[in-house]
């Protein structure tokens, strides 16, 4: 049998779609090829994500190609998925979290508390930006979208002081070789984005594809996401709506923090 994963073209999200490609071909011994995409949230680079959609923009084009059987699944970072599917798609698997937290990348400044008063921040996150000014209203934010070493190469020109970007993109492309300092805000500081840090593995509903992507699935991946999707759906807040949720499983416990703008 062979799988056709459907992917965006950057490369965090190629990185993410091999990801999962190895494991299912490590796991049952198919042939699994990635299919590339342009979506509107990668040409679409001029205006922030709230003005002009929200997180479908990431997704639309990849379901599109599953809905006309072009392509078996796609791999989304989670936290830009919207918390409903169109008919014939399912959420099939919430692959193993990477780290989940916000964190600075700076050429001159090792930590956010060494930021000189009126620093400039690059950050597009409505959720990132109501944060930030509330640990420093002296910060200037500005809008930075593209992909992530557009936004370093901006870094390194000097446009911002510090940029903020998620630690599990970071890791996953050794972000953290390309500037100076990287500073990780604790959950605490800067309550991350609903699902960040996890893989979603979106696909048509099909019994033997579904069956084969149960490999991908994360138990407790899956039940923190729950909690921090159904918190979206049941605020209805997407990009236009300054949210951050991160659910925490603690032994026996469950830890959430939440914050709403």
């Amino acid at each position: 049998m062979k799988l056709i994963i459907a992917t965006r073209k950057s490369q965090l999200a190629l990185w993410q779609s091999e990801h999962i490609a190895q494991i299912l071909k490590n796991t049952h011994q198919i042939e699994v090829l990635l299919e590339g995409f342009k979506t509107k949230g990668d040409v679409l680079l001029d205006s922030p994500l709230a003005k002009i959609g929200g997180k479908g923009l990431f997704t639309k084009e990849l379901e599109e190609s599953m809905l006309r059987k072009e392509a078996h699944l796609a791999v989304h970072s989670l936290k830009d998925v919207p918390s409903f599917f169109p008919q014939g798609l399912v959420l099939a698997a919430v692959s193993k979290r990477e780290q989940s937290n916000d964190a600075m990348l700076s050429q001159n400044y090792k930590d956010f508390l060494s930021l000189p008063k009126g620093a400039k921040i690059g950050t597009t996150s409505l959720r990132r930006k109501m944060q930030l000014l509330l640990l420093r209203p002296d910060l200037e934010i500005i809008s930075l979208r593209g992909n992530v070493n557009s936004r370093i190469e901006k870094l390194k020109n000097n446009d911002f002081d510090a940029i903020i970007l998620a630690m599990a993109g970071i890791k996953r492309l050794n972000l953290d070789k390309q500037v100076n300092f990287v500073y990780e805000f604790s959950k605490d500081e800067l309550i991350p984005a609903a699902s960040q840090g996890a893989l979603g593995i979106e696909s048509i509903n099909d019994e033997k594809i579904l069956e084969l992507l149960k490999c991908l699935n994360d138990e407790n991946a899956l039940i923190e996401t729950s909690i921090e999707r159904e918190f979206i759906a049941t605020l209805e807040g997407g990009c236009q709506v300054p949210i951050g949720i991160n659910a925490e499983l603690l032994g026996d416990e469950i830890c959430v923090r939440a914050v709403l703008g």
